[in-house]
Order: structure tokens, then sequence, then C-alpha cells
């Protein structure tokens, strides 16, 4: 029975204690994931490295020699670094290596470990290419025209590793990943393209930094656009993304885009604003990052973020019954 007996008001006195969102043995409904906070590197990594990729293309496109080496160099330097952290969660650099046996269209995992090895060797093989003037003349026309086949054999990857964490994340059964799989990509290209454009700004000149303010402010665009949506269209499961930790990272990742975007148009003539618009923008990239990830941890740890959403879905279904989640058995 919901309710019975009088209040003091002389309305119905309501008989269902508060809903405790308790599981056997007080153990999570949902096991929270098992990565630590070197998947969380991970994806800011992989992101930089796509966006230093796209930035590299861009650069050589349009003639500026210093946004194409950054973002070489920076593309290369950043996949070590998502690769190692990859590894280390992994446990067993054999791991790694065991996933590159099959190709499984179906798996998140399969493909990204596929398009993170053919990214490396194309980024290795641009950013090998800028020693190029160092080696003598017969090697260095082999080398070049390689070095720029890579470029942009890297540059077609970056879109592809940039978003496949994302669906990664979103293929979980993780309650707050799960339900924010249409915005996750959005996020997550938006902030490679806003951390490739923080390597442009701190690297380039600011007459050849025109390619990255223009970065700058599309990453900003798609990142802010699909973390408010994370952040307020998925019901009491955009509340891991708003509170403690979670919240606290977003919230600043937020206002960094927004300064980083800021300084980046405002400081055309100034290398010193440029600079700093770049190391925000990539603080950004790093707090969103960490946010996403820290929000979906919490939302496996907490059995209401998987009761609730299982009993709107049943009301939904089944209208005679009540709508309330929080009033309705378990």
């Amino acid at each position: 029975m919901a309710r019975g007996g009088k209040g003091r008001g002389g309305g119905d006195r309501s008989m269902v204690p508060p809903a405790d969102f308790r599981s056997y043995y007080g153990r999570p409904i949902v096991r929270p994931p098992v990565w630590h906070h070197d998947i969380a590197a991970y994806l800011f990594t992989g992101g930089l490295a796509a966006g230093s990729a796209l930035l590299a293309a861009g650069g050589d496109a349009t003639g500026r020699p210093a946004l194409r080496r950054a973002g070489r160099t920076t593309a290369l330097g950043a996949l070590i670094a998502s690769t190692y952290f990859l590894v280390n969660d992994l446990g067993r650099p054999d791991r790694f290596h065991h996933m590159l046996r099959v190709a499984k269209p179906t798996s998140p995992m399969s493909m990204g470990t596929w398009i993170l090895s053919a990214f490396g060797g194309a980024a290795g093989v641009a950013a090998v290419a800028e020693a190029a003037p160092l080696l003598p003349s017969p090697l260095r026309k082999l080398v070049t025209p390689l070095g720029t086949a890579g470029q942009y054999g890297a540059a077609a990857l970056a879109p592809a590793l940039a978003t496949y964490t994302a669906v990664l994340l979103a293929d979980t059964a993780t309650p707050s990943w799960h339900a924010a799989y249409p915005e996750l990509p959005f996020v997550f290209a938006g902030s490679a393209l806003a951390s490739g454009a923080g390597v442009g700004l701190l690297a380039a000149p600011t007459a050849q930094a025109g390619p990255a303010r223009r970065m700058a402010v599309l990453g900003a665009a798609m990142e802010l656009y699909g973390a408010h949506r994370v952040e307020t269209s998925k019901g009491i499961l955009s509340e891991p993304y708003t509170q403690g930790r979670p919240g606290r990272l977003l919230r600043a990742g937020r206002a960094l885009t927004v300064a980083g975007v800021a300084g980046a148009l405002v400081g055309r003539r100034s290398r010193v604003v440029s600079g700093l618009s770049g190391i925000s923008l990539l603080a950004a990239s790093l707090a969103t990052r960490f946010g996403i990830f820290e929000g979906g941890v919490a939302s496996a740890k907490d059995p209401k973020y998987t009761v609730v959403p299982q009993r709107e879905r049943l009301a939904r279904r089944e209208p005679g019954q009540s709508q309330d989640p929080l009033s309705s058995s378990a």
C-alpha cells in the first residue's frame, strides 16, 4: 500500500519509507569499471595525438611550417604516451599485441587497437621526416614525400582515433556513459580539436597561428555543446557529471575552454596571450576527459543510477503503474 492514514494537515500520510538503493552484500548492481586513471590519461593523450595530426596537416597545406612541425612531433609524442597508459592499465604489454591477432568490427576495443596502430605508423613516419634536412640529399628526397604521405594518413585516421574511445565508454553497462552515447563523440572530437589548437597556439608565431585559432573555435563549440547535453539531458543519469569531483572537473574544463578561445581570438598579435590560451585549452581537454571518466565511474558505484532508470522504463511501458520510480516497489 502506497499511502494510508492521515497526516497533521488532514491529508494522506505516506506509509512508504524513503527509497534505499542497496544491493546484496552492499555491492553495486553494475560492476564499476576496473580501469584506473591511466585510462583517463589515455583518453586525453589519444585525443591530443588526433588533434595534433590535424594541426600538422592544416599547417602543411597552408604553408605554415611551425604548425606542421609542432603537430607532427606532438602527435607522435602523445601517441607514445597514450600507448604507454593503455599498456600500463592492461598490466602486460603482450595483451596489446594479442588484440592485434583479430579484427572484430563489432568491438570498439578491437577496432581501437587497429586504429591506434595504423595511426602510430603514419604519425611516426611524419615525425621522422622532420629530421630530413639533416640527412644526405638522396635520402632526404625519399624521406620528405614519405613524411607528407604519413602526415595526411594520420590526419585521415584522426577523427576515428579521437572518437572511438567515446564509443568504447558508451558500449559498457556503466549507466552515465551508456546514456550519453549520442553526445560523447561530440565531446571527445571537440576536446581533441581544442587540444590540438592549444599545441599550435603554444608553438607557432602569431602570424602562423590562424588555423589553430579556427580549430580552437570549432573544437570548443563541439565540446561545449556535447558536454552541456551530457550534463542536462539525461535525467538522473546527468547527476554524476554535475556533482562531486566529476562536476568540479567538468566546470573547470568549461571555464578553461571559454578562456582559451577568448584568448585565442583577442590575442592575435600577442605571443604571450596566445601561449596562455594554448595552455588553457590543453588543461581544459585534460579536465574534461577526467570529468567524463570519473562521472561514469561514480554512476556505476551508486545503485540508484541503475534502479531508477530501469523503473522509469518499466513505467513507460506499463502506463497503468505509478510514474514515480521512487515510490514503486522493487
